[in-house]
């Protein structure tokens, strides 16, 4: 089987203002085999589109090298073509003169860049849209343009970055299958196809092997392959056993990464960007279970993307209201308690889970306590988690424990003076 594209120890490191920089992806390596179908999986940030993108030269690596057919790539990579999340069309040109911009480094004449376009035009479904403009379109038509822009240069592997998840559900379906079917049909000329995806069931649905990333640093910690038939029924038993082995593996702690194990040593750990509302709903619906769940299942049931749904899990272990055990959770006691508790009875036991499971929380307590005012500038707080983290993921971080703390009445912030302080009521503390 011909290697196409080989991935060796790669990693990525962005500068990042306000710390040393941030490694985003750690000694990655993945080759890719001609006939494959890969799929990439990983935690929201985890450097999934990072990766797609070294691999097709459009950003470099810090270290290590990426292959096509055994030539290291300089630049951009001549044997892949991408297709975006977000379309990336022009709207001032027809869907023809979109679909010919990916021919504008071939070396052919006008007359075969048409004739090219045209016949991949009609092999994604848009015959008779030739001339339209994207705004005449449908979000699925427009990414079919996308896709027709991808294939129309014959690439020998297709990189796809998330390319349904700005669909609706059925639009995404119908497209997923349609471009599995000229796939398997071998009606485009592509030899294999990257996927990048949050959809663990998009992953096994439509790939013969799964790569999982860990959370960042990004490192493969699984490559599972899937050698279902096609053509894949997610009711089947074998279908939903390798979903839930992935949810199982993506809730695990590795998921987590080492920077979030040593940032959590240092007492200022990274938290899950969820508010106590979303969290509260989430424990009552477990207590309304009444059992331990498969988290597939019940992601399936409330309808939830894993993006969505994966740190509200967290959250629950995280302040040890419930806990993950492969790949099934229920509630602790403190989670039964909350689950059943009045409001006032809730912020109460929230507040003792966050200053014993947050040790970052506790600290800013003791600070603003320390202070003969009981305030403190939130820019304090601030520079400490910037310091680890970078100012992108310091701000979301402070917004968080912000949102927390109020709720949990451990102190309040004042947004004209930007401080952090406590209420007279709490001072006895």
């Amino acid at each position: 089987m011909k290697k196409l594209i080989e991935v060796k120890n790669i990693y990525k490191i962005f500068d990042i203002k306000g710390s040393e920089g941030a490694t985003i992806l750690e000694d990655i390596n993945l080759s890719v085999n001609e006939g494959e179908f890969l799929a990439i999986l990983g935690p929201s940030g985890s450097g999934k589109s990072t990766l797609l993108r070294i691999i097709a030269g459009l950003i470099p690596a810090s270290t290590g090298s990426v292959t096509y057919l055994g030539k290291p790539i300089i630049g951009v990579n001549p044997g892949v073509a991408m297709v975006f999340q977000s379309f990336a069309l022009f709207p001032w040109l027809t869907v023809l003169e979109n679909v010919m911009l990916g021919l504008e480094a071939k070396h052919i004449s006008e007359t075969d860049k048409r004739k090219k376009a045209l016949n991949i035009i009609d092999v994604v479904g848009l015959d008779g849209f030739e001339n339209a403009y994207p705004k005449e379109l449908s979000g699925g038509m427009r990414q079919r343009v996308g896709i027709g822009r991808a294939l129309v240069s014959d690439p020998d592997v297709l990189l796809m970055d998330e390319p349904f998840s700005a669909l609706d559900v059925l639009t995404a379906e119908n497209l997923r299958r349609d471009l599995l079917e000229l796939w398997l049909d071998g009606k485009i000329p592509t030899k294999s196809i990257i996927l990048v995806t949050h959809g663990i069931e998009e992953a096994v649905y439509m790939a013969d092997r799964a790569v999982i990333l860990s959370a960042g640093p990004a490192k493969i910690i699984r490559d599972i392959p899937i050698n279902m038939p096609r053509w894949r029924d997610k009711k089947a038993f074998e279908f939903t056993d390798i979903v839930d082995h992935i949810y199982s593996l993506m809730t695990r702690k590795e998921m987590r990464g080492t920077e979030a194990t040593e940032l959590q040593n240092k007492k200022a750990i990274v938290v899950p960007n969820v508010t106590a509302g979303a969290l509260t709903g989430f424990l009552e619906l477990l207590e309304d279970l009444n059992e331990r769940t498969d988290l597939y299942k019940l992601a399936e049931r409330f309808v939830m993307d894993i993006e969505d749904f994966l740190p509200i899990v967290e959250t629950a272990s995280l302040l040890q209201f419930a806990k993950v055990v492969e790949g099934d959770i229920e509630l602790t006691s403190a989670g039964v308690e909350f689950a059943q508790a009045s409001v006032i009875e809730r912020k109460e036991l929230f507040k003792t889970q966050l200053i014993a499971n947050v040790p970052f929380v506790s600290q800013m307590l003791t600070i603003i306590q320390s202070k003969s005012n009981q305030r403190m500038n939130i820019e304090f707080f601030e520079e400490i988690i910037r310091r680890s983290v970078g100012e992108d993921v310091a701000t979301q971080q402070i917004e968080t424990l912000l949102n927390w703390g109020r709720y949990a009445e451990i102190f309040e912030y004042d947004n004209q003076k930007e401080q952090v302080y406590i209420e007279k009521v709490n001072q006895d503390q």
